[in-house]
C-alpha cells in the first residue's frame, strides 16, 4: 500500500488559498509577504521531490500549476514522474503535453485503489477540496505541513469543517524557523 503525504503552506488558521499567488483572492501572495526568506525552511520541498513516486492534484491546482511547473528547474524532479487528477470534467484533451505521464481519476475510491497499487508514496500539492476529500474518506497517511505566523480570516481551508470523529496525529518531525514558520510533519494514527 502507498503512502499519501499532503503537503501545504498553511496559515494558522487554517488557510491554503493564494499561498503563491491566485487572482481573486486578498490575501494572494501571502507565503512571501512581509516573511523573510529562509532557505532552510523549503528544505522539505526538495526532500518531498526525492522521496515522493508520483504526484496527485485536484483538476484546479492541475489547472494552475500544469502550465509553469514544467519548465521550472526547482520542480524538475516532478516532471518525470506520474500524474494523477482527481477531477470529474478534465478531459484527455485538457492534459498538457510536456509534463509527462497524467491519468485522469474519477473519484475518491479510484484514488483509493490507485493507493492500494505497488510504488513509492505519492504526494498531493494544493487541491484545497481534494484535500478534504482525502481527509474525510480517511486517504491521507501523512502531512507535511508549513505553517505561517498570520491570521488570514477568509480562504479555502485546508482541513474539512466536517462533523466526524476525532483523526489523532503524531508529530514525528518538527522545526521552527527564524521568520516565525513551523515545519510540522504528521503521520495519521490509524
Amino acid at each position: 500500500m502507498r503512502t499519501l503525504i499532503s503537503t501545504a503552506f498553511v496559515s494558522l488558521d487554517g488557510v491554503v488559498e493564494g499561498p503563491g499567488g491566485e487572482p481573486g483572492y486578498r490575501n494572494s501572495g501571502w507565503t512571501f509577504k512581509d516573511i523573510d526568506f529562509v532557505p532552510e525552511a523549503y528544505e522539505i520541498k526538495g526532500r518531498e521531490q526525492e522521496e515522493s513516486a508520483a504526484i496527485l492534484l485536484g483538476r484546479t491546482s492541475y489547472e494552475a500549476f500544469s502550465p509553469v511547473w514544467p519548465d521550472m528547474e526547482d520542480f524538475a524532479g516532478y516532471k518525470v514522474m506520474p500524474k494523477y487528477v482527481v477531477s470529474t470534467t478534465l478531459k484527455e484533451d485538457d492534459l498538457v503535453s510536456n509534463w509527462g505521464e497524467t491519468t485522469i481519476l474519477r473519484s475518491l475510491d479510484e484514488v483509493a485503489k490507485l493507493k492500494d497499487t505497488e510504488g513509492g508514496p505519492i504526494i498531493v500539492h494544493g487541491s484545497a477540496t481534494l484535500n478534504r476529500g482525502l481527509s474525510d474518506a480517511g486517504l491521507i497517511d501523512r502531512y507535511h505541513l508549513l505553517v505561517f505566523p498570520l491570521l488570514l480570516g477568509a480562504g479555502k481551508r485546508l482541513f474539512s469543517d466536517t462533523d466526524k470523529d476525532v483523526q489523532k496525529l503524531k508529530l514525528v518531525e518538527s522545526e521552527t524557523y527564524a521568520n516565525g514558520i513551523q515545519k510540522n510533519v504528521f503521520d495519521v494514527v490509524r
